[in-house]
């Protein structure tokens, strides 16, 4: 076993050689080479050995000379015989940078109590630490390091070093608050010159005041936040601390320094962040240096502070932070919604969520804790983006009326849809719904072709009006259905996992078999006015067409004299990564495409675009009208997600990210035999669980388990299919890679508890 250097013994020859000084050596608590130097005449100085090559000691140095000025007690450097503050040294083969510090008298806030008085009184001293500090700058500030708040996500990984699965289910739910509301709000948070670490160690009293502020090591410039931030971990750690005695040291230092509405939605998640941190930090040294015992030596206490603080959600520890408590009573809506709105309507989750915000990929519950949203595709370029908000709320101050009026607006969103489209599809009507849109679409193909039939596939969803229900397998073949109507013709789904054809000819086979229904209708006597078909199958299980199936299929309806209608309602405007519409994958062109579901981001919208011989057919003398479709604000905020899409790249976006997740997902599978199958495209995701890889048994029950166990870790999946065990995954396009990253590992920890 090596033997670690005498490090108080090589310091002390270093203080003797440059600044003249014999002097007992005592190394300190920390994770840096501070010494205590008890000098012959009974007084003490403090040597800094600086090790770590990021550290700028110039900065450090700048920082505490304003800090002295401005007439708080902080460590003052003395120079060495040749007159250097900060002298370039060598101990134990290591390059560092020495410096000599006035000792300051006074105790380590962790050694005595924390009374309200003397937190209040640490509060305020932040604050005005921070008030000083406002018209400091140096070119070194803008830095980051291993304990940056701003950036703890790069510790993430260490959650896999812990054995214990709950251990990781916290760190992984702390990391989560973290980006959602930690992140998400820090560059909105007013910035200036950091402490970066006001520890219980770095913080010295005398009774009830603070009387020094040591080791400014990792100053930075950043957001003022993330010292409260830290200060309150410590805190939270003392004998005694709970939210309401942390309060005192809020109030005491918004009497310096009020705090802004986002600093104090951010304050929790950073605490917990700065717990985590040291959690990840400590384990990661534990594994790289496991005789380095003083850098792990406070992880029980990290611990219970961080479950002791889980326990309160961010609602109320806001509430009890700043005292303005929220009294949202959850069951009383639940109750009232029971007796006021119709029971068909139903509620996702075992337990239902009370949300009340969204933002971006995430929603927000009443209680405060936010929830990732992976199945949301409605809301496409993310959660109240300020953009389409911004659009919708400048066009409704101007104007909103119907669409028989001239209006700049109509045209130019029609425009703009047209040229993401084949040259063939020139004509738009605007409606407010996919349903109402699939309805359209119905009436021009029959206007078009004289016929009444329709085809569709089987497990297909198209919309919620009545002939949209009678249209969809997935509803009348459902409970409460009465089975296909006359005019109705299903098709096989073209499922290469569960259908009949699994082979590479998958695609041509299964468009024999809408060639074979074709046939039957007319032998029937029928015709095809339509064949409905959404380009990735969503409520019949996430189901990507097979190479090959809608070209020939197309080809069949086509002969029969029908109409072709590629429903892009679930999976256009970029979803798939590789193409703009979901069709464009089968390179084939449509006669009619139905949009909505993303087209307005949330604002209920739908279009239909077709050629101009269809809607000259339709064009019999009975005038379309729909009061509110292609009214200006509808355009102005489908223009402005338009206008995100292209502005974000978030097509791209999707192609890269959905290629992430298929990756993960297959890693999954490879180690979990309940997953059966992984599909899909871009960010339209499935996958689907089976109890048996070989009968294909469905694992339903366990899918909708997996969907709950994964609520309650902040991650929002629903189930799907006809037979209820595919999760489904189609979120937000703004999502990122530690989303997925956390979603997968979150996934396998649940997987393996099923």
């Amino acid at each position: 076993m090596v033997s670690r250097p005498d490090y108080p013994q090589l310091a002390s020859h270093l203080l003797e050689e440059h600044w003249g000084e014999r002097a007992e050596l005592s190394r300190l608590p920390g994770e840096n080479l501070n010494f205590q130097a008890n000098l012959p005449d009974g007084t003490c100085q403090i040597f800094k050995i600086t090790t770590n090559d990021k550290s700028d000691v110039e900065l450090e140095e700048a920082m505490l000379k304003h800090l002295l000025a401005a007439g708080f007690p902080v460590p003052e450097s003395s120079p060495s015989r040749a007159g250097q503050v900060a002298v370039p040294v060598t101990i134990a083969g290591i390059p560092g940078i020495a410096r000599v510090q006035k000792f300051l008298e006074g105790c380590s806030w962790r050694d005595v109590p924390s009374t309200e008085q003397l937190l209040y009184a640490i509060g305020n001293y932040l604050g005005r630490v921070h008030a000083s500090l406002a018209d400091f700058s140096h070119p070194g500030a803008s830095r980051t390091h291993l304990w940056d708040l701003a950036a703890a996500n790069q510790h993430v990984m260490g959650i896999r070093l812990l054995e214990e699965a709950h251990q990781r289910d916290t760190l992984e739910h702390c990391f989560h608050l973290y980006r959602a509301l930690g992140l998400k709000y820090l560059d909105e948070c007013p910035q200036g010159m950091l402490h970066g670490d006001p520890n219980d160690e770095n913080i010295l009293v005398d009774g009830e005041e603070v009387v020094g502020l040591l080791d400014v090591g990792d100053c930075q410039y950043g957001a003022l936040i993330q010292d409260l931030a830290i200060l309150l971990a410590y805190a939270f750690q003392q004998k005694g601390v709970g939210p309401c005695q942390a309060a005192r040291l809020v109030e005491g230092y918004q009497a310096a320094r009020e705090l802004e509405p986002q600093e104090s939605l951010a304050l929790l998640p950073l605490i917990l962040a700065r717990l985590a941190t040291s959690i990840c930090i400590a384990e990661s040294r534990r594994v790289n240096a496991p005789d380095h015992e003083t850098w792990f030596s406070h992880q029980a206490s990290t611990w219970a502070t961080l479950e002791s603080l889980l326990v309160i959600s961010p609602a109320e520890m806001n509430g009890l932070l700043f005292g303005s408590l929220d009294h949202s009573d959850t069951t009383s809506i639940q109750q009232d919604r029971s007796r006021l709105i119709g029971p068909s309507l139903s509620l996702s989750y075992d337990e239902p969520l009370h949300i009340v915000k969204g933002r971006a990929q995430y929603l927000y519950a009443a209680n405060g804790r936010p929830y990732l949203d992976l199945v949301n595709n409605v809301c496409h370029v993310g959660h109240s983006h300020p953009r389409v908000v911004s659009a919708i709320a400048a066009q409704a101050a101007v104007l909103n009326t119907n669409s028989r009026y001239l209006h700049a607006h109509l045209t130019t969103y029609a425009d703009r849809l047209c040229a993401t489209l084949p040259a063939s599809l020139e004509v738009c009507y605007f409606v407010n719904s996919g349903s109402e849109a699939n309805e359209l679409a119905l009436r021009l193909a029959r206007a078009a072709t004289s016929s009444h039939d329709v085809l569709v596939i089987d497990g297909a969803y198209h919309g919620n009006t009545g002939n949209c229900v009678a249209m969809s397998p997935y509803k009348f073949n459902g409970p409460g259905g009465a089975g296909p109507s006359s005019w109705v013709h299903v098709v096989p789904s073209p499922d290469v996992y569960r259908g009949e054809i699994r082979d590479d000819g998958a695609g041509v086979g299964y468009a024999l078999e809408v060639g074979r229904v074709i046939g039957e209708c007319c032998a029937g006597g029928g015709s095809i006015a339509a064949f409905f078909a959404e380009t990735m199958l969503s409520c019949g299980g996430q189901i990507p067409l097979p190479e090959g199936y809608l070209k020939a299929a197309f080809e069949h309806v086509r002969r029969a004299g029908g109409i072709c209608v590629a429903d892009e309602v679930q999976v256009g405007f970029g979803r798939v990564g590789e193409a703009f519409w979901g069709f464009e994958l089968a390179d084939v062109v449509p006669d009619i495409v139905v949009m909505g579901k993303p087209i307005g981001n949330g604002h209920p919208m739908g279009a239909v675009i077709t050629t101009r011989a269809i809607a000259e057919s339709f064009d019999n003398g009975m005038e379309f009208f729909s009061t509110f479709g292609g009214n200006p604000v509808s355009c102005a905020c489908g223009l402005a997600v338009l206008d995100v899409i292209q502005d974000e790249g978030l097509q791209e976006r999707a192609r890269l990210l959905g290629s992430r997740f298929l990756a993960g997902l297959n890693d999954l599978k490879s180690r979990h035999a309940l997953i059966g199958d992984v599909r899909g495209q871009g960010l339209f995701l499935g996958f689907e669980l089976v109890r048996d890889r070989d009968s294909l048994e469905p694992a339903d029950v366990e899918a909708s388990r997996l969907v709950n166990e994964m609520k309650q870790r902040g991650v929002l999946l629903s189930t799907d299919g006809p037979l209820h065990n595919v999760i489904k995954i189609k979120p937000p396009m703004v999502l990122d890679e530690q989303d997925i990253d956390m979603t997968i590992r979150l996934l396998d920890d649940a997987l393996a508890r099923i």
